[in-house]
């Protein structure tokens, strides 16, 4: 059984959503919890009540987590954010559809009372007497309970019913790990039927409680042609890593240019379908080549984004509302709008195609001799001089049209910017991506001929096709010798898993721990340390070893009056357990830093089962109110929980597994084609006992698949790993 599991989240939009403002509309977003952690926050579309989101998001999860919920909520500035409605997937409905659940899904209204989450601790005996038997209940203690109270905790109890009695526990104020250790008796009756009820409630003095919960080879063209249009795209991402994780991924694509330019008789028509190399090629980029493209687009999409220029190339499209006014004081003609944006676009396609040029060192090797290869087989494909320009447009229709122009229309897919961008800076980037896409093309008379109203940007186009292809030139240029010494340069640096401001607690002497002690400093996680400095450029400093970390948590928001704040558990020289308290500017930035830091500490020894989400203030844990500094903890850690990260380090195990899920669903339709293959032939059925070798390649994918089957339904890590039996989920 595999250690987590890997689940793809795709939220697209919503439509005819709740009016939660007074103006009529709503500004909605979505958080994603797993077993009600929160791990997910989409951006805000402001004012719509059919928001488009179109993010997608990769978790890892332990195999026994129970719910993935969706809440839709309502963004407010000057008070608490309204729930719009939820949708819970359990892990049920997911395993019941092993090709991914989509399609529209009705919100339902989020009750406060039904909204429940944690665990409690039972001991449930039957004591049997002379006279009567007894069911003896013990109350152990609870975690992770719905914070019901403003102060960011609850006051609970539990009530225990069955047979017609009732009995409660004591109050803990201010805690959601309450401990109570307390034991109630109830006669029991032979035969009785009824069912023991265990309720947790929030305790509260002037109005009434708040309910909390109650426990109970030439196999890639065949997997191509087997391979819907839909699954292609995380099929030839899976194959991508898998490979370039090996070290294969140049070979790998250089097979599937062979067989694309193998079947492509039109020079025009070249990669321009959703083919496996296609995708493959799209995927091998943004893994690869996703710091790269930060590092040449990212300060062309801040200056967008700061700027908010209007601008408008399409006359029928200009709006004099938005044009603002002149130094003179008077409106704009139509004219001067479109010379204005003709040549703000001119700027940034200079300043991107400049940035361009002097990047060739800065492109990843593997990259570079990936688009060699792609030069040269084009080129013997296509040899003639009528196909001069093929091998660059189809280096560019890679680079160009399906990397950069994906990346300026959308940058927050891209993980450019935090937000999406509003409609004016929209309109910008696309005549931006437009702009370059025309560069792309080699400036072909055909996309100049779609829209006309893109002719004032024909002199720096026809500049861009010039300096683009002597990028190329230069780009392609790369031997064997001149790759391996810049892999084996970056493979002696430890470039940073993760870095950015935050925000660390500065203990001063043995006062109260209060937010306003928290001072910002410049962090970077590598793996090896995880590092700070006063700026970006300053000497670094190592606040934390890598193999020091014992768990990467959140902190109860009551602990510091503060949201969004991050403990970092490790041990000192010493051996003794230390607290590092690091607080985030927004739940997503958490939920990274949290993903990052337990990624690349996930193999250390000495790993946290459980910590304490409060912090210890006087004489006790806040969380728990547990007097005993040392104490083991009141929650449990969720180290295996994480988000897939464009720089994370390749996975092979998952991939390949991802792999193996995949054709073991294509299994019968493979085996019908080699039947079919094999009655032309003559050759004979599958073999499937053991010690048997067929020799072709498809029969022996087939075999491979029967053995890894017939060994995972052997092996004894098969089945999901029980749950406690003494810890109950909380359920409504």
């Amino acid at each position: 059984m595999a250690k987590r599991s890997s689940l793809s989240i795709r939220i697209v939009e919503g439509k005819n959503l709740p009016a939660k403002d007074i103006t009529g509309s709503s500004d909605p977003y979505c958080i994603v919890k797993v077993d009600n952690e929160p791990i997910i926050r989409t951006a805000t579309v402001w004012k719509t009540l059919c928001p488009f989101w179109g993010e997608e998001y990769q978790v890892y999860l332990s195999p026994s987590f129970h719910a993935v919920a969706f809440y839709v909520m309502d963004e407010d500035a000057l008070s608490r954010d309204d729930v719009i409605g939820k949708v819970c997937l359990t892990r049920d409905i997911l395993a019941a559809h092993p090709k991914g659940f989509s399609g529209w899904a009705h919100l339902a209204e989020v009750d406060p009372d039904e909204e429940v989450q944690g665990e409690i601790h039972l001991r449930l005996e039957v004591v049997r007497g002379t006279q009567a038997c007894l069911l003896r209940c013990s109350v152990l203690e609870a975690r992770d309970l719905a914070p019901k109270d403003r102060n960011g905790a609850s006051d609970p109890f539990v009530r225990v019913r069955y047979n017609g009695r009732t009995q409660e526990t004591s109050v803990v104020k201010k805690s959601c790990y309450p401990r109570w250790n307390e034991t109630f008796e109830f006669e029991l009756k032979e035969g009785a039927a009824e069912a023991l009820c265990v309720e947790a409630w929030d305790w509260d003095l002037v109005s009434r409680n708040d309910f909390l919960g109650k426990g109970p080879g030439q196999l890639i063209p065949l997997i191509e042609e087997m391979t819907s249009t839909e699954c292609r795209q995380n099929v030839a991402t899976n194959l991508l890593k898998l490979f370039l994780g090996q070290g294969l991924a140049k070979d790998f694509l250089d097979l599937l240019f062979q067989l694309e330019l193998g079947r492509t008789s039109e020079a025009n028509t070249l990669f321009r379908s959703n083919s496996l190399a296609s995708k493959s090629m799209e995927s091998f980029l943004k893994v690869a080549g996703m710091r790269y493209l930060h590092g040449v687009l990212g300060p062309i999409i801040n200056k967008v984004f700061e700027e908010k220029k209007y601008v408008e190339l399409d006359p029928s499209k200009v709006e004099v509302k938005d044009v603002g006014c002149s130094g003179l004081h008077r409106p704009q003609t139509e004219a001067e709008v479109l010379e204005q944006s003709a040549q703000t676009l001119r700027a940034h396609l200079g300043a991107l195609l400049s940035a361009l040029s002097r990047s060739v060192r800065a492109c990843p090797a593997v990259v570079r001799a990936t688009f060699r290869q792609l030069f040269r087989r084009v080129r013997e494909r296509f040899p003639g001089a009528q196909h001069e320009n093929l091998p660059f447009i189809a280096v560019t229709s890679f680079l160009c049209l399906r990397f950069f122009s994906p990346a300026i229309m959308a940058p927050k897919l891209f993980h450019l910017r935090e937000r999406h961008a509003d409609a004016r800076t929209s309109r910008t980037l696309l005549l931006l991506a437009k702009a370059v896409q025309n560069v792309g093309n080699m400036d072909m008379q055909t996309s100049r001929a779609k829209e006309a109203w893109m002719e004032p940007l024909q002199p720096t186009v026809r500049q861009g096709v010039a300096q683009l292809k002597d990028f190329i030139t230069k780009l392609v240029d790369i031997e064997e010798k001149e790759e391996l010494d810049l892999q084996r340069a970056l493979s002696l640096q430890a470039p940073p898993v993760k870095e950015g401001p935050l925000f660390i607690h500065r203990t001063k002497g043995k006062g109260p721990l209060m937010s306003s002690s928290f001072k910002k400093l410049h962090f970077s996680l590598t793996t090896e340390a995880l590092s700070f400095a006063k700026t970006p450029s300053s000497k670094k400093s190592t606040l934390i070893k890598l193999a020091n970390i014992r768990a990467a948590e959140k902190v109860e928001e009551k602990s510091f009056s503060s949201s969004h704040v991050m403990q970092v558990i490790y041990t000192d020289d010493t051996g003794q357990l230390q607290t590092a308290y690091l607080q985030c500017k927004s739940v997503n930035e958490l939920n990274q830093w949290l993903s990052a830091l337990r990624k690349v500490s996930i193999n250390n020894s000495g790993l946290l089962g459980s910590y304490h989400p409060g912090i210890f203030r006087g004489d006790k844990w806040s969380c728990c109110h547990q007097k005993d500094k040392t104490d083991l903890g009141c929650d449990k850690t969720r180290s295996r929980v994480t988000l897939q990260e464009w720089n994370d380090p390749l996975d092979h195990d998952l991939e390949a597994q991802l792999i193996y899920q995949h054709l073991l669903g294509l299994e019968a339709a493979l085996r019908e084609k080699h039947q079919e293959l094999s009655a032309g032939a003559g050759a004979g059925s599958v073999p499937t006992g053991p010690g048997e070798a067929p020799e072709d390649p498809l029969a022996q994918l087939l075999q491979v698949l029967h053995d890894l089957r017939e060994a995972h339904a052997s092996s004894p890590a098969g089945s999901p790993p029980a749950e406690p039996t003494c810890l109950l989920p909380l359920q409504t």
